[in-house]
């Protein structure tokens, strides 16, 4: 049981730490470019990455995606946006194969509201709530 549970926040640690890493990258090279295709192109994978809405069968991650999609969709900066919603693809993925399987669902809940509590703090300078 510690085992699956240091794997899951692992797992979340990791995708944080991508999402976060792609922030840099994303910001340096429009600003670099400054070409009207940059945004173009990252917009593309934002939709079919994140917009999916397929739940993850746990309501506290169900809760918890909803809510930060919602925030992510209206609040944040289209420039930073796709490092969020990199992120949210990143957890449907993880937490449907984790909610797939009897020994590591029920540890979902306590990632998923771990989960929330951080993208709060994280969030928090653009006005969204969890």
């Amino acid at each position: 049981m510690l085992r699956t549970s240091f794997l899951i926040f692992a797992v979340l640690c990791v995708a944080i730490l991508i999402g976060c890493s792609k922030t840099e990258t994303m910001s340096n090279s429009n600003s670099t470019a400054g070409s009207t295709d940059k945004p173009k192109t990252m917009s593309t994978p934002e939709k079919t990455m994140a917009s999916t809405g397929e739940k993850i069968g746990v309501p506290e991650c169900d809760d918890f995606i909803a809510k930060y999609d919602a925030c992510v969709s209206s609040k944040v900066p289209e420039a930073a946006r796709a490092q969020y919603k990199n992120a949210l693809a990143q957890w449907r993925e993880s937490w449907r194969g984790l909610a797939q399987n009897p020994q590591t669902k029920a540890t979902l809940v306590s990632v998923c509201k771990q989960a929330a509590e951080q993208q709060a703090a994280a969030l928090k300078s653009y006005g969204c709530g969890f």
